[in-house]
């Protein structure tokens, strides 16, 4: 479903929360703007789940290939669950309300994948972790650890009714959801969030310590004010809750019935009475709780992760809806506050948007009022009368009450509108939100309002041995330790996050979705229309709708009116009207009024476009009447002579029925007579013979019961002798077999061994005698061109030497700045040697100074005033001395660090000087080796050969000498000129590089073929051998060659030639290898020829046996560009035979509505329908038009059936993946579907042969085992190897569970694989995740060229392109007419 609202405009299909989402997605695509999503409505309307939705569909739409095996995507979907463990909570309107708000903001990159993603919390309701009331629950988590069978057992948890913060509710359970499998989907969430199963042990001893400590009770001590633990249940709940939180238990109880105060004069303990304690161990629990939340929230976003360059987010805020109970408290007031916030930001920006648009588009317009509820938030949060000042002051003060806050709050806030007095209460208020009048009850207003840290269950958990529990309880700052209680506002922290959150929103582009709750009993098809309208006007729906009635409600781009109401003016279709003229027609023609022409859009008044509806219709109607009345008269005057035509022939058949009808009866009279008599005498004959029988069948079966009585117990004896020898000797062979098979494996492993190291030292002796060949050859070449190299040798010595020179000045300036570094460093190391030595003489003589302190101690002990005096300094005195040990330890540290750097800048330099050396090195081997070069040229000069020779091979001397040439590779500065030779080769290429346009004309027009031989293609060749430019050294005719293929290739039109090009490219690339013949020159030099495909063309060249011309080094480039050339134009055809297929697969993968079973299903016996003229043969047509084209352009047969291949590989990855994506696909009627498309498709590469299908039927294994494995019968009775080696052996373990976990039968309502099977694959998946690298069960396309050069030098055949003729539309080029005289 999410596929079909993906990229379609809002407004297209039906209303959905797909369609929201993905117009804030495209709309951050577009715009490169964040957006945000606010999901809103009443407590239990469906704003959690409506999240989820959009979440999901932000994942699908913006996921990435998957890293690990936790990505991005899941951590965010996973994350859901998990906080709704923690967070959510059943309460009288709704069994999942989340008692926290959450703004989930996901990070995308520049592409719209997702990279990032960060959750912020608001307001978790803490205080229903002590107190709940009936028929709510506590948070879920709770309930899920004390249903988790083990996991309860081993924290010593029992049923949820035994324990004080859970049975103050008699719910426990929820309809339809089981409290276990709730617990290990938690746990699973943990994990793919990257929660570590050790954390995740603390977390839920954590859960288990605050229900243990909610069980402890407190009676009174031995004084009035105190209190004690009061029994030994109590006493074990209190050593459970110890060992949980891996505290000590004497603390614990210390921090609960004892409170310390910090004085000026010491610590004062005070004892705690029972209901102090009591609540004091409730605000334990609570700060628990609350910190553990907000460490789970915090673990999610770190694991997560977000990114920091990300330019571009999408928030969905799903946050508490608006809330009226009977009871309403502090929870209610601050989630009512937080919707008075977001109904606000709904008013001015969708009010505000309705009249921009009004401006953008330039009509006349007047401004629309709208309700503003800006007066009830300055009521809340106004300073410094707002009631949440106030409820602060109030609390900032140890006596204040409830009482007094309320008094004082009607005192300042009495002539507001919003706020009245309730009649039976003097501390209840009641404020008029947008939703409607709640009345709070302000009991628990203080209280609540209050987040006290106390230092003894700060100082308690902090030293617990449990990381995850220490860290939640974190050290406090000095300022706290000095109160054991540290007051926080929780509205004024509540009022600052939701003010964040408000530029948040204001700083991207909102979208909305307004939750609306059907009815108040949550039953489903069941509709409240008075609660819906109230929802509807509480949320400004109506309001909206009111003000977009009150302008214009229906507006239509110009191109949208046009095509839906053209029909009503057909006279103006037809002609060349501008758009805006066309709708300014169809409006006054059908005399409209009140409406406006805006630049882009019409804008209708409320009804207008009803009655242009109705228009439409009628005109519609009357159009299908007439066709109707002309379809039924031809029906009528078909079917009237089909009748007639009947009723002739029904005539003269009931005649001749009639006539053999009399003729029969009249027969079967006489014949009855005879058969009465046979009758009488044939029914006493049977009487007779059947008394007889009857006797004779008694006798035989008493006797044939006792004989084969008899011979059953014979047989059974005999059958058991068998049964027991057969067995022994199965047993014996089962024995032998087994030893057999292992010593044969034994035997196979250690013979395999010893032939892979034969193999081993065979290849490395290969390798060795061809390296010596290849040298062999090097070295001939190299004395052949060591006369023309000599000269190089000496410009490249020269430019040698230059850059060395370089280089060794570069190394001595980096020597000279190391040394400067180094010298700098000692200098430092010294300066903090001496002050070392400064510091050590002070400590010296401080310790003199001491010593004579103390001796004068000892001197004058009697004198008690100079004693005092005396104690002063020598305590003055010993605080100095130790500082200036620590300095002394800071001086050594430091020392050691400089020495350390010290010995790294020697180190380098050391380095340095020994390059420098192996440098000087490579120089004198280099001069070493260029002389013995030069020694060895001047001594071995080339030979010419006699002149008898030379003539009896009938070259001349400027042929000879141009054998011995080799011109220098191009990467050399400038070529040198020996002889005229080369200058002879060049000049008919200098003379024919102006006549390149026969080439351009070649490749820009369509010259067809000849005898299946590419014309083009055949011309080029001849122009360029004729032109001798594979012998040139220098040239730019294969540039220009090049250049004008990629043109064409460029162009609009160049889909369509794609076949024509890859002929005739493929057919020059093979007269290019065939014909030419590499220069041993270019094996040495060239980079380029060492590696990759132009280095097989290169080696290609030269190894070949048919070579005629030899090809300098522009020859050789201009076949790897033509490799390229080829290798691009295979894979554009490819990838656009993809993309056009891609929408008919999409087609295939589910079979249509008409041929899914229906209500009454098929026999089992009969087969599927062959799809007739469905999708399946689209694609056959489309494949048979590809095949009609790739021939109509001679492409080779090489080519065609790599192409076929290759798309048959893209069309089993689409079917498999789209199988395995959609569960509807895996049904037992869409394989059948499925399969007889395949069966088309084997049909098709039957006929086609496997000339041009080669291994395409292959290339669909995995769906057609799939499909297979789906139209099988008794699927329950197949084993997991039957399946996995039989049925399917190319599929994945992974692959197979998750067809099986998705495969449904539609048809005959069968069950599935069996339940053992299924738990087998799921215990092997899990275990092979902690191994693979990657999760995933799709299959990925292959993108590489599946041929190389060799292939294409094996493959295509040789061309003969003497004759070849030139085309007419060529003959009037002058360099052209060599080709009409060679014809």
């Amino acid at each position: 479903m999410m596929e079909q609202y993906k990229g379609v405009q809002l407004g297209e299909l039906s209303p959905h929360v797909f369609a929201v989402a993905d117009a804030s997605y495209r709309a951050m695509l577009n715009d490169s703007m964040s957006q945000s999503i606010l999901v809103s409505g009443e407590s239990g309307a469906g704003k959690t789940e409506t999240t989820k939705l959009i979440m999901r569909y932000l994942t699908y739409v913006g996921g990435r290939a998957v890293l690990d095996d936790r990505s991005v995507e899941q951590q965010v979907l996973e994350s859901n669950p998990l906080l709704e463990a923690f967070g959510n909570a059943k309460t009288v309107r709704n069994d999942n309300s989340s008692r926290f708000g959450k703004f989930v903001e996901i990070q995308f990159d520049k592409s719209g994948r997702i990279s990032g993603a960060a959750i912020r919390t608001y307001l978790l309701e803490r205080s229903r972790v002590v107190q709940i009331t009936d028929p709510e629950r506590n948070f879920h988590c709770f309930y899920q650890l004390c249903a988790s069978g083990k996991d309860a057992e081993l924290y010593k948890l029992g049923h949820a009714s035994t324990f004080h913060y859970l049975n103050q509710s008699k719910t426990y359970e929820l309809e339809g959801i089981n409290n276990e499998d709730e617990y290990w989907k938690t746990k699973r969430a943990m994990d793919i969030v990257g929660i570590s199963r050790s954390d995740q042990d603390a977390i839920f001893r954590t859960l288990a310590a605050i229900l243990h400590l909610g069980n402890i009770e407190f009676s009174p001590g031995k004084d009035s004010d105190s209190s004690k633990i009061k029994d030994s249940t109590s006493n074990f709940h209190l050593q459970m809750t110890a060992t949980l939180l891996m505290c000590d238990p004497d603390l614990l109880v210390s921090s609960l019935c004892t409170r310390s105060i910090h004085t000026n004069e010491g610590i004062i303990i005070k004892e705690l009475d029972c209901a102090a304690a009591a609540a004091n161990r409730d605000a334990l629990s609570k700060t628990i709780y609350a910190r553990l939340f907000d460490w789970l929230v915090e673990n999610i976003n770190k694991s997560i992760g977000q990114d920091v360059d990300s330019k571009a987010q999408i928030g969905v805020l799903d946050i508490y809806g608006f809330e009226s109970f009977k009871h309403n408290s502090f929870e209610q007031f601050c989630i009512n506050f937080a919707n008075e916030k977001l109904q606000q930001h709904f008013n001015e920006h969708v009010f505000k948007m309705e009249q921009e648009e009004y401006k953008s588009e330039k009509i006349n317009w007047s401004y629309i009022e709208f309700i503003d509820n800006q007066d009830m938030l300055d009521l809340i949060e106004k300073k410094p009368i707002g009631i949440i000042a106030l409820l602060d002051e109030a609390c900032m003060f140890p006596k204040s009450t409830h009482a007094t806050f309320a008094s004082k709050m009607f005192r300042n806030l009495s002539s507001h509108p919003r706020l009245e007095k309730t009649k039976f209460s003097e501390t209840d208020f009641t404020i008029s939100h947008y939703a409607g009048k709640v009345t709070y009850q302000t009991d628990s207003f203080l209280e609540k309002n209050r987040d006290y840290i106390v230092a003894e269950h700060c100082n308690l958990l902090s030293s617990s041995r449990c990381s995850l529990v220490s860290g939640l309880f974190s050290s406090l700052p000095e300022e706290s330790l000095r109160s054991s209680y540290k007051f926080s506002s929780v509205a004024s922290r509540f009022k600052q996050q939701l003010q964040a959150l408000m530029e948040t929103l204001s700083s991207t582009e909102p979208h909305y979705v307004r939750c609306v709750k059907p009815n108040s009993v949550n039953r489903p098809q069941l509709f409240e229309n008075q609660s819906v309208l109230h929802q509807l006007r509480c949320g400004g729906v109506l309001e909206a709708v009111r003000i977009s009635l009150a302008g214009y409600p229906t507006r239509r781009t110009y191109a949208e009116f046009v095509d839906r109401f053209g029909v009503l003016v057909p006279e103006l279709m037809f002609g060349s009207h501008d758009e805006r003229a066309l709708t300014e027609a169809v409006l006054e023609k059908m005399k409209l009024d009140n409406f406006q022409l805006g630049r882009n859009k019409v804008f209708l008044r409320a009804g207008q476009i009803a009655i242009l509806d109705v228009r439409r219709a009628e005109v519609l109607d009357n159009a299908a009447r007439r066709i109707q009345s002309c379809f039924r008269t031809f029906a009528a005057r078909k079917e009237f002579v089909k009748t007639k035509k009947a009723s002739i022939s029904l005539q003269a058949y009931c005649r001749g029925c009639f006539a053999r009808k009399m003729y029969k009866i009249r027969r079967e009279t006489a014949a009855a007579i005879i058969l009465q008599k046979y009758a009488r005498r044939l029914l006493l004959q049977r009487n007779y013979h059947e008394a007889c029988s009857a006797a004779l069948l008694i006798q035989s079966c008493i006797r044939g019961f006792i004989a084969r009585r008899y011979f059953s117990a014979i047989r059974e004896q005999k059958a058991a002798l068998v049964i027991q020898s057969f067995w022994r000797k199965r047993k014996v062979a089962m024995l032998f077999q087994h030893y057999k098979q292992a010593t044969i494996a034994i035997q196979c492993a250690w013979r395999q061994k010893l032939a892979r190291r034969e193999l081993r030292k065979l290849r490395m002796t290969a390798n060795e005698a061809g390296a010596l060949r290849e040298a062999k050859n090097k070295l001939e070449k190299k004395l052949d061109d060591l006369t023309l190299r000599l000269t190089l040798e000496r410009r490249m010595r020269a430019a040698g030497e230059e850059t060395k020179l370089v280089e060794i000045s570069k190394r001595d300036k980096i020597i000279e700045t190391l040394s400067a570094e180094c010298a700098a460093a000692k200098l430092s190391a010294r300066s903090e040697h001496d002050k070392n030595l400064i510091l050590q003489r002070q400590l010296d003589d401080s310790l003199r100074e001491i010593s004579m302190l103390r001796s004068n101690k000892i001197l004058k002990a009697e004198e008690e005033n100079e004693n005092s005096n005396l104690k002063n300094i020598v305590e003055s005195l010993s605080e100095k001395n130790s500082l200036l040990e620590n300095e002394l330890s800071t001086a050594r540290k430091n020392s050691d660090d400089t020495m350390e750097k010290l010995k790294d800048v020697e180190g380098k330099c050391t380095r340095l000087q020994q390059n420098l050396d192996k440098l000087q090195e490579k120089l004198t081997n280099l001069e070493n080796e260029n002389h013995v070069l030069r020694q060895k040229a001047f001594s071995i000069t080339p030979k010419p050969l006699p002149e008898k020779f030379a003539n009896s091979t009938g070259l001349t001397n400027s042929e000879q000498k141009r054998t011995f040439e080799t011109p220098p590779p191009t990467k050399y500065p400038s070529p040198i000129q020996h002889s005229t030779g080369s200058r002879r080769a060049r000049l008919p290429v200098e003379r024919h590089e102006g006549n390149h346009e026969i080439l351009l004309s070649c490749i820009k027009e369509n010259l067809g073929f000849k005898d299946g031989k590419p014309v083009a293609a055949c011309i080029i060749y001849r122009c360029l051998l004729h032109w001798r430019a594979f012998e040139s050294e220098r040239t730019a005719i294969f540039d220009h060659v090049i250049e004008a293929i990629n043109d064409v290739l460029k162009a609009k039109e160049a889909d369509g030639r794609l076949p024509y090009w890859l002929s005739n490219t493929s057919a020059l690339l093979c007269l290019l290898q065939k014909n030419l013949r590499s220069n041993g020159f270019f094996g040495t030099p060239s980079r380029r020829s060492a590696g990759g495909l132009g280095g097989k063309l290169a080696q290609l060249a030269g190894r070949g046996d048919t070579a005629q011309v030899d090809a300098r080094y522009p020859a050789i480039l201009f076949k790897q560009q033509l490799t390229a050339c080829v290798e691009k134009i295979f894979g554009q055809l490819r990838d656009n035979l993809k993309k056009e297929i891609s929408p008919l697969l999409s087609l295939c993968i589910q079979a249509p509505k008409s041929t899914r079973p229906g209500k009454a299903p098929k026999a089992p016996g009969v087969s599927a329908q062959q799809p007739s003229n469905s999708h399946w043969d689209n694609i056959v047509s489309f494949l048979n038009l590809l095949m009609d084209t790739l021939r109509e352009n001679h492409v080779p047969s090489f080519f065609i059936r790599k192409l076929i291949t290759q798309l048959f590989s893209f069309v089993n990855i689409q079917l498999f993946n789209s199988l395995l994506l959609r569960r509807e696909c895996c049904t037992f009627s869409n394989g059948e579907y499925v399969k007889a498309g395949l069966s088309l498709l084997e049909k098709w590469i039957t006929d086609v042969s496997e000339e041009f299908a080669g291994t395409s039927w292959h290339e669909l294994n995995y769906i057609r085992q799939a499909v297979g494995f789906l139209v099988i019968h008794q699927k329950r009775k197949k084993t997991l190897e039957e399946i996995s080696q039989d049925l399917c052996p190319s599929l994945s373990l992974r692959q197979i569970y998750r067809i099986c976990s998705m495969y449904w039968d539609d048809k005959y309502n069968t069950q599935g694989i069996s339940n053992e099977v299924v738990a087998a694959m799921r215990e092997m998946v899990n275990k092979d995740t902690q191994n693979l690298a990657s999760n995933s069960f799709l299959l990925d396309d292959d993108l590489s060229i599946p041929f190389s050069t060799e292939d294409l030098s094996i493959a295509i055949p040789a061309i003969d392109y003497a004759d070849v003729e030139l085309p007419e539309s060529l003959h009037h080029y002058p360099s052209a007419q060599f080709l009409l005289t060679a014809s």
